[in-house]
């Protein structure tokens, strides 16, 4: 396998942290797989953003050459489909048009027969996925400039669609089932498919328009309770795809036909005899039995970061479920870090002194959330109040009190006492007491006042603290460059009380802060990604930093498009084998990835083998890179895409993965491959069809889009 070696260019890149806030608490309880209820699909994962992933230049004119046959190459493509032809089915008729009857065992067999179809190639079905509009001259000149026989539908697309008659979805659905206004116009003269692709703007990333242009090439089922809602839709759908297929005509193109087909059976027979195909159930539970995005990515984000103890009975994770257990790991003291939360060590101080709620099992405390204290706004009070709330976090988690000789003080065999303070003013309970430093995600937030205490109480640089406690402890960290730098210039003070450093003068202090590591220079508080325990994937800033890299325990870069800038030398240190560079992939949606994978991913396992970690990054770290870190984690996890894409985004901190829609296909596509969820006879068979992906993840990034 060649490499390619890294250019020696003198050059720094930092990608900005336009980081918006949100709340949303993960916790084990709503990630179970059994929820009571279904979720709202359109809430946020706190703490992330939608960056800009710019697409590169146009791409040049492809050679003139004469394309091939309309359809033919397609026709040997397309999907082999149990409801094509429709002979085996009752037909019914109105005037020229037909519906099809069918039961729901044979819905079933329909959609496993389909999920073990080979997808059509990338380039049949590209760019006309992107959206196509013949009035959206951006998209048309960037896609296929003078080629119009690229805006033709695919013949090779034969899929299924669900269709719940009443809409609502919420309750009663089945695997990939999407409501009638989704794809369809109704309520005028005559129903008709929507116009999905988009008439103004570029975008490469036209999740939300693909369940419809899925449902326009695909055999439709109607299902629901009430007969003649389901009929009448039936009827609808019949003609707006031979208003569909008119259109085409006009065109002198000639579409496939599609036909419509109505469930006979209630929905009580898929829960009794067919409930692997059950989404959410007739009550509005989701069943587990099928991928449920939402919660694949909240229980992808609980793995990554429940609680753990960072320090001598003090723990760093997520907020606890109030709902749930009492008690987190039988912590006592709980304080939140939050964008409301105030610096308030007086409360922790109170509680240490016995002056506290001394019933509750639990006490609650506030913090600042990170990237709250800015800059201008540094204050010695600030400093103090948060060196003070180390302090008294750090005599709760041990059971001591600065006004009590140590000699008196108790935390050494876990038993509190009742001991006299010097002044005889009040009897103190001095004894041990857990505390959880938590915030909704579990790393944003509570940064600050993690890495804060970890330095106060182990004695650590900031800079070693910080490290420390994502290469040890394995927590991951996305702080603001507001907090490095407060945490730079607090470093002094947070070591010089440290009782670790009790004694020292303030020149040992002072040669401990000064030794700081070359890769803090550059660092904005955000580390690459831990994806595996051998790849991490990250930004270009991250590829330019190999002093960082190497603290971390990475010594190959792998290079999707992009190439990192180093200065004189440190190409040679590094060593150019321990290099791999993949040129010219823009961020296009036109320039494919699939070959590469193998060579990339060979890569990444070279690493694995040598028991180094491997980042792969890009320019942003969420498209050409994410694609192919989720190639890796579906080939070495043996999960799906659909899995493996949520696996990926939780993991990816603060930052939404955005493969675009053909690197999104061709993951779909290197599914195949693999054989990942392949049956007992080695046949592929996919959790999620195309539609139904592209769809989850357009309404999981809702509330991110600008």
């Amino acid at each position: 396998m060649a490499t390619i070696a890294l250019p020696r260019l003198i050059a720094s890149h930092r990608s900005p942290p336009n980081i918006g806030s949100l709340s949303t608490t993960i916790t084990l309880e709503n990630i179970s797989q059994q929820p009571t209820q279904c979720p709202t699909p359109v809430t946020p994962v706190p703490n992330k953003h939608i960056p800009v992933c710019p697409p590169g230049p146009v791409p040049q004119e492809q050679p003139s050459t004469p394309p091939p046959s309309p359809g033919k190459e397609d026709e040997d493509q397309a999907y082999r489909s149990l409801l094509f032809p429709p002979d085996n089915y009752t037909r019914l008729e109105s005037g020229n048009q037909s519906l099809y009857k069918i039961n729901a065992a044979d819905v079933v067999a329909a959609l496993d027969h389909i999920s073990r179809q080979p997808l059509p190639d990338p380039s049949l079905v590209f760019p006309w996925f992107h959206g196509l509009h013949p009035q959206n001259q951006i998209q048309l000149a960037f896609f296929i400039a003078r080629k119009r026989t690229l805006r033709r539908t695919p013949t090779c697309l034969r899929g299924i669609t669900l269709v719940k008659a009443d809409g609502d979805v919420s309750v009663s659905r089945l695997k990939g089932a999407i409501p009638p206004h989704e794809f369809l116009q109704l309520g005028g003269a005559a129903a008709e498919f929507l116009e999905a692709d988009p008439r103004e703007g570029f975008s490469v990333r036209n999740f939300q328009i693909q369940a419809a242009k899925s449902a326009m090439t695909s055999d439709i089922i109607v299902y629901g309770d009430d007969d003649v809602t389901v009929r009448k839709l039936g009827w609808d759908i019949v003609a707006a795809q031979q208003r569909w297929r008119a259109k085409h005509e006009k065109q002198r193109f000639t579409a496939p036909v599609y036909n419509t087909f109505i469930c006979v059976g209630p929905f009580s027979d898929f829960e009794n005899l067919h409930p692997e195909v059950v989404a959410v159930d007739s009550a509005g539970r989701l069943t587990g039995n099928v991928m449920d995005f939402f919660h694949q990515e909240r229980k992808e984000m609980y793995a990554m970061t429940q609680a753990s103890e960072i320090s001598h009975n003090v723990w760093l994770g997520p907020t606890p479920d109030p709902a749930a257990a009492v008690e987190e790991h039988g912590c006592e003291v709980l304080i939140e870090c939050s964008d409301l939360g105030r610096l308030n060590p007086s409360t922790l101080q109170a509680i240490a002194e016995g002056c506290g709620d001394a019933t509750a099992r639990q006490l609650f405390v506030d913090f600042p959330s990170s990237g709250s204290i800015l800059p201008p706004t540094w204050s010695h009070t600030e400093a103090d109040g948060i060196l003070e709330t180390c302090k008294w976090i750090y005599h709760l988690a041990h059971g001591t009190h600065p006004s009590v000789p140590a000699d008196a003080q108790t935390g050494r065999d876990g038993h509190g006492s009742m001991v006299d303070t010097p002044e005889g003013t009040r009897e103190l309970n001095l004894r041990p007491r857990k505390v959880l430093i938590h915030c909704a995600d579990g790393y944003t937030e509570s940064t600050l006042l993690a890495i804060a205490y970890y330095s106060y109480s182990t004695g650590r640089p900031i800079p070693d603290a910080w490290l420390n406690l994502h290469t040890e402890k394995q927590r991951n960290f996305f702080a603001y460059p507001s907090d490095v730098a407060l945490l730079t210039a607090i470093a002094p003070r947070l070591l010089h009380e440290s009782p670790v450093h009790a004694g020292e003068s303030l020149a040992d202090i002072t040669a401990l802060v000064r030794d700081e590591p070359r890769w803090f220079s550059g660092f904005d508080g955000s580390f690459p990604s831990r994806v595996l325990d051998y790849m991490y994937l990250g930004n270009l800033g991250h590829a330019n930093n190999p002093d960082l890299l190497r603290s971390l325990g990475i010594s190959q870069i792998l290079s999707v498009g992009e190439t990192a800038m180093w200065r004189e030398g440190e190409l040679e240190e590094w060593g150019p084998e321990n290099t791999c560079v993949v040129h010219g992939v823009q961020d296009n949606g036109i320039d494919p990835l699939t070959d590469e994978f193998e060579r990339c991913l060979e890569f990444i396992d070279r690493g694995r083998r040598n028991g180094t970690a491997t980042l792969v990054h890009c320019r942003v770290g969420v498209s050409r890179s994410a694609t192919i870190c989720i190639a890796e984690v579906m080939r070495t996890l043996d999960i799906s895409f659909p899995r493996a894409y949520c696996y990926v985004r939780a993991r990816r901190l603060n930052v939404i993965i955005q493969p675009h829609l053909r690197f999104a296909y061709e993951l779909l596509k290197w599914e195949e491959m693999l054989g990942t969820g392949a049956s007992a006879t080695g046949e592929i068979k996919r959790e999620l069809e195309w539609g139904e992906i592209a769809r989850e993840v357009a309404l999981m990034n809702r509330p991110y889009a600008r």
